[in-house]
């Protein structure tokens, strides 16, 4: 008979729970009684034993009792803790389960996300292309809307038949003028037909733009929104616009319509003899666009830039002169020819001293400056290269330098030879233009009363906020409701605490200083210490920019402060909406329009820094500025963070007011933008 040891410890049938007991802090060696199994009948297995004389002469049978009752409460133990262990490892493995799944659907959450808004781009795009389809249901609409006003009394049957007939004459721009009419109440939408039906009686001007971008085609600085938004602007009320650009190698024709080569011979003079081009056009948003390729100086706009090349004379002259002699030949007669910057500036002094008398007599000349830091400075000698006479030229009332006088200056000729100069600047006065023109001072002084200052405008058919695709509720001045739901979007989307109470404060980077920073820091530092929240984006392409955000987000630390460091045009439509405060680098921003967005999107533009304070201060003594610089001068100019933080909160009313005024102002390329051009337009042609 086999003797078992007497002291052996509890061990569990399982592996796993002899695991789950060894590891157990307060497990013990127990002495437990020999084990013997018995079969039905009485024997006694080969694994049996009988117990020892050591075993059986010390006990009774109550203590027998006693140490079965242990291991058998020791035994439910056991199976207890090895069910808890179970139903531990089923909980690991449902969570485990749950998270993968909250995975995959976060995954298919934002793919789906993607695809909606590609769509929504390819849609806007089928959109733009498929413009003119709608055009007579628009108008079937108008014509219905007329017959409504006969029926109720508002017009007599005669003034209908003249609206009518207006609307079937002006189909493409009246659709253009009215695409928002069923928002429109009847005394609302008659007072537009009359204004229009006035309007469509006299002659719009024919223009033609002599630049080098257009959005979207190539989009560099400022002048590429501009030329697209001020042409739209002018077509939809009547006016025919065309834009002459380069045929660069880059060019981005996804959006041209029906572009095509024009089968004839096209030549142009450059260094002393004619030149072949190929001619292109094709139609973007509704404007006629012509691309010149050289094909001689097939180089010229072949090239990875646009700009900033040591032959850029010779490349924007070849091209200007292009222009003109295809504007010669095809017979146009455009009321005004639009130069823009020194690049086209040259087409001044060619068109008067050459082609002026080539059937162009009545045709004049208007430049806008986006900006007088470059002028391009060359020798004379180089105006030979497209007909011009130097020696007539190098003049100090024409194109001589003043600073360095044995240089031409291109953009001074431009000014010298144009009827008028249009200086886009959204907030600097007349006299301060002339006073801080880097070096025209003299120039811009002796031609002031040709000089005129526009401010730049942004799309209104894209950035409102009652019809923006891109946000989870629209809003308007009169409804501001959906505003709380956007804010509560955008905190959700930067991981921010949701709640419409807090002072949501956005910024969007198109450069940045190491002064700005500080800056930056110091009031992003000030402002959430009173519980502002901040949402900032970057600029993906700029690596400076980004850079600069890392590093303030790593001295930051703060769980109010969020990043963003791509550029997100989605995204930047939530900013603006979600926002209570948009911070601006200047309120002079031609390229964003950050400040112009913010007004429509009932979020107060504030100044950055206070080096906006100068044009601020001396347009006090200078009347002659903007519609939108008075604006901004009377209610967010002068105001720093801090003071529009403790508006919000110490008059509340009084801040949703001033907000609901800015959201009602129309700053948009249509309204002063179109205005001043529009005049300056009128006042060359009456020369």
């Amino acid at each position: 008979m086999l003797m078992a040891t007497s002291l052996i410890p509890a061990i569990p049938s399982s592996p796993s729970r002899r695991f789950s007991i060894l590891t157990t802090p307060n497990a013990k060696f127990l002495k437990v009684p020999a084990l013997c199994c018995f079969r039905k009948n009485g024997e006694i297995n080969g694994l049996s034993r009988t117990p020892s004389p050591m075993d059986s002469g010390g006990q009774n049978d109550g203590e027998m009792s006693l140490e079965h009752s242990s291991n058998v409460e020791l035994e439910m133990k056991n199976k207890e803790i090895w069910r808890l262990f179970k139903e531990a490892q089923q909980n690991i493995l449902y969570l485990n389960k749950q998270r993968l799944k909250a995975v995959e659907e976060l995954n298919k959450a934002n793919r789906e996300k993607q695809l909606l808004v590609d769509k929504i781009e390819q849609l806007e795009k089928e959109n733009r292309r498929a413009g003119g389809k709608d055009n007579l249901a628009l108008c079937w609409a108008l014509l219905l809307r007329i017959d409504a006003m006969v029926l109720g009394g508002m017009i007599s049957p005669a003034e209908a038949t003249d609206l009518r007939r207006m609307v079937m004459d002006s189909k493409v721009s009246v659709a253009n003028v009215f695409s928002d009419m069923p928002q429109k109440r009847d005394a609302e939408l008659l007072a537009e037909l009359r204004h229009f039906s006035e309007g469509s009686k006299k002659k719009g001007f024919h223009i033609i733009h002599i630049c080098t971008e257009m959005e979207p085609l190539v989009s560099i600085g400022p002048l590429a929104p501009y030329i697209t938004g001020l042409s739209c602007a002018l077509q939809r009320k009547g006016h025919l616009v065309e834009v002459i650009l380069p045929k660069y190698a880059s060019l981005d024709l996804d959006e041209v319509q029906g572009l095509r080569e024009i089968e004839a011979e096209s030549f142009s003079y450059f260094n002393g003899q004619l030149h072949g081009n190929r001619i292109w056009t094709g139609v973007v948003y509704g404007i006629g666009v012509t691309f010149i390729q050289p094909l001689y100086f097939s180089s010229f706009f072949n090239r990875d830039r646009i700009y900033d090349y040591p032959d850029d004379f010779e490349r924007f002259t070849y091209f200007s002169r292009a222009s003109l002699d295809y504007i010669a030949k095809s017979g146009k007669q455009p009321d005004v020819l639009h130069l823009h910057n020194w690049e086209t500036a040259i087409v001044g002094p060619l068109f008067w001293d050459i082609f002026a008398k080539q059937g162009l007599g009545n045709t004049r000349i208007l430049l806008t400056c986006h900006g007088l830091d470059s002028q391009c400075l060359e020798e004379p000698d180089k105006l030979a290269l497209c007909g011009l006479d130097p020696g007539r030229l190098h003049r100090p009332d024409r194109l001589q330098d003043t600073a360095k006088t044995h240089l031409v200056n291109i953009l001074k000729g431009g000014v010298v030879y144009s009827n008028k100069v249009v200086v886009m600047s959204s907030m600097h006065s007349k006299g301060r233009i002339i006073r801080s023109s880097h070096g025209l001072e003299p120039t811009l002084a002796l031609h002031k009363e040709k000089l005129l200052v526009a401010p730049c405008g942004f799309d209104n058919s894209t950035w409102d906020p009652s019809k923006d695709n891109f946000l989870p509720v629209n809003y308007s001045a009169e409804n501001m409701r959906g505003k709380d739901a956007c804010k509560v979007a955008l905190q959700q989307q930067a991981g921010l605490s949701e709640h419409a109470s807090f002072i949501l404060v956005g910024f969007i980077f198109s450069e940045v200083s190491d002064f700005e920073l500080e800056k930056l820091k110091e009031v992003v530092w000030n402002a959430t210490k009173v519980g502002a929240q901040f949402v900032f984006m970057g600029n993906g392409a700029v690596p400076t920019i980004n850079r600069a955000l890392r590093s303030f987000q790593e001295e930051l630390e703060d769980g109010n402060v969020k990043f963003f460091y791509r550029y997100d045009e989605v995204l930047s439509h939530l900013m603006f909406a979600g926002s209570d405060i948009i911070l601006c680098q200047s309120f002079d921003d031609p390229l964003l329009q950050v400040p112009l967005k913010a007004l429509k999107y009932g979020a107060a533009p504030v100044s950055l820094t206070s080096s906006d304070k100068n044009f601020r201060y001396s347009a006090d003594h200078d009347h002659e500025i903007t519609r939108l610089s008075q604006f901004m001068r009377s209610t967010f100019g002068n105001m720093t963070l801090s003071q529009a933080l403790d508006e919000i909160n110490n008059n509340p009313s009084t801040w949703k007011r001033k907000i609901s005024d800015a959201m009602m102002k129309d700053f948009s390329w249509g309204a002063e933008c179109y205005d001043i051009h529009v005049s300056a337009y009128t006042a060359v042609k009456s020369l």
